[in-house]
């Protein structure tokens, strides 16, 4: 029973220990109160900043992605240069023998993809499909009077081309599902019908490489229909250049890729390696606005370091004193991590909001950048989530320095000096 009662009163000692810790903490970040406003504007100015440049980088990497995609597919499956066999002797042949081919040619036996049905059915079979698409894509000469411009010309499905690429909703005069109802008609990029000279409702000339020409109505950018183009090039109504497929997870295109690519003799491709810049362009982005982001908040922990350490010099004869009367070096700790986990979780808090409207008053001014009219910014929970962390961290290594000092004090030899 006494031992029950000893241990109920450490217990209720421990308490009242925490909770008068607790006080005298908050009468130091009170007792200076321009002080403490400094040290949190630091970590507020820090994670805003954190915050600001994650979201616009977010911003931009999302608006690369979404313009990549209004004409890339999720996976690409053509048919490839085939590998170079113009030396067939070193095939056969496993010495070292002399040879000399001249004028030697590689050798594309077949256009296209020979029989896509069965691909596009197998594809269709598949739960992360969500839209497949055979497309017939060729270079051409664009040409009005004397301007002649080299570009390229796809042959698509209108319904499925739209249901990809969200095209029409890129188009700036004219109606995207007018192609499919006009076999004549071509929809041209506003940049290249600008250098053609051409408006809605003229004449363009098309010239393919084996000299086949034929006029087309412009109604806006580089697309036919997919039975005009064949008839173009002369090729029966199976043929196709191109399938582009799209999945549900855009960013799990491999393992469709690994189980189909065994089985085709074609070229199966994902987006990740027709992008492959863009990529590195990105992560670069996320790297470099990551180091600006943590240097901030780093200048804004020096700054917490500097008040703490202060704050304990003009403090050191009432911290003997707490010492003195019974306090360990633990409460002493306690006190002074507890200021700086104040400031950091109020600043961090406070940094997220003044962030998060930075953004959105920045995001308002006019800015043309590709396809928007406003700076670009992404708002993700891992960013925010991120930068109250990193803020909240930096301000509680920051504060444990100083307070490991202040738990160091030597109470005699202050009380004597």
């Amino acid at each position: 029973m006494a031992l029950q009662k000893m241990m109920c009163c450490k217990y209720l000692i421990k308490t009242n220990m925490a909770s008068v810790n607790y006080k005298i903490a908050f009468v130091h970040l009170t007792f200076k109160i321009k002080q403490t406003m400094i040290a949190m504007l630091g970590v507020v100015f820090g994670i805003s900043m954190y915050v600001f440049m994650n979201s616009f980088m977010s911003g931009i990497n999302d608006l690369q992605v979404t313009l990549a995609f209004s004409n890339t597919a999720h996976i690409r499956i053509y048919n490839d240069i085939p590998p170079d066999r113009t030396n067939l002797i070193q095939t056969v042949v496993k010495s070292n023998p002399v040879i000399r081919v001249h004028n030697g040619r590689v050798i594309k036996y077949t256009e296209g993809i020979k029989s896509p049905a069965p691909i596009i059915k197998w594809l269709t079979g598949q739960d992360e499909v969500t839209g497949i698409e055979p497309q017939v894509n060729s270079n051409v000469f664009f040409r009005n009077g004397g301007n002649k411009v080299n570009g390229k010309l796809s042959g698509i499905d209108v319904e499925n081309e739209n249901k990809l690429f969200k095209i029409s909703d890129f188009m700036v005069s004219g109606r995207w599902n007018d192609l499919k109802f006009q076999p004549e008609g071509i929809i041209m990029g506003s940049i290249l019908a600008k250098s053609l000279s051409i408006n809605i409702g003229n004449n363009v000339n098309l010239l393919t490489n084996d000299g086949v020409s034929k006029n087309y109505i412009d109604n806006s950018k580089a697309y036919v229909n997919i039975n005009s183009s064949r008839q173009l090039l002369g090729k029966n109504q199976d043929y196709v250049t191109d399938i582009q497929v799209n999945i549900k997870n855009y960013r799990q295109t491999w393992p469709i890729i690994s189980r189909l690519a065994p089985v085709i003799p074609y070229k199966v491709e994902s987006w990740e390696t027709a992008n492959e810049g863009m990529l590195s362009a990105s992560k670069l982005r996320d790297i470099i606005a990551m180091a600006v982001s943590l240097t901030i908040l780093m200048v804004a922990g020096f700054g917490i370091f500097n008040i703490m350490n202060m704050t304990i010099n003009e403090k050191v004869r009432e911290i003997a004193i707490l010492k003195a009367i019974g306090f360990s070096g633990g409460d002493v700790t306690v006190i002074f991590l507890f200021q700086a986990l104040v400031i950091g979780f109020i600043g961090g808090i406070l940094g997220l909001l003044f962030g998060y409207v930075v953004c959105l008053l920045i995001g308002l001014i006019p800015f043309r950048i590709e396809a928007e009219n406003h700076l670009p910014f992404a708002y993700h929970f891992a960013d925010f989530y991120m930068a109250f962390c990193f803020g909240l961290l930096i301000t509680l290594f920051a504060g444990y320095l100083p307070a490991r000092k202040a738990a160091q004090i030597d109470p005699v030899t202050i009380i004597r000096g």
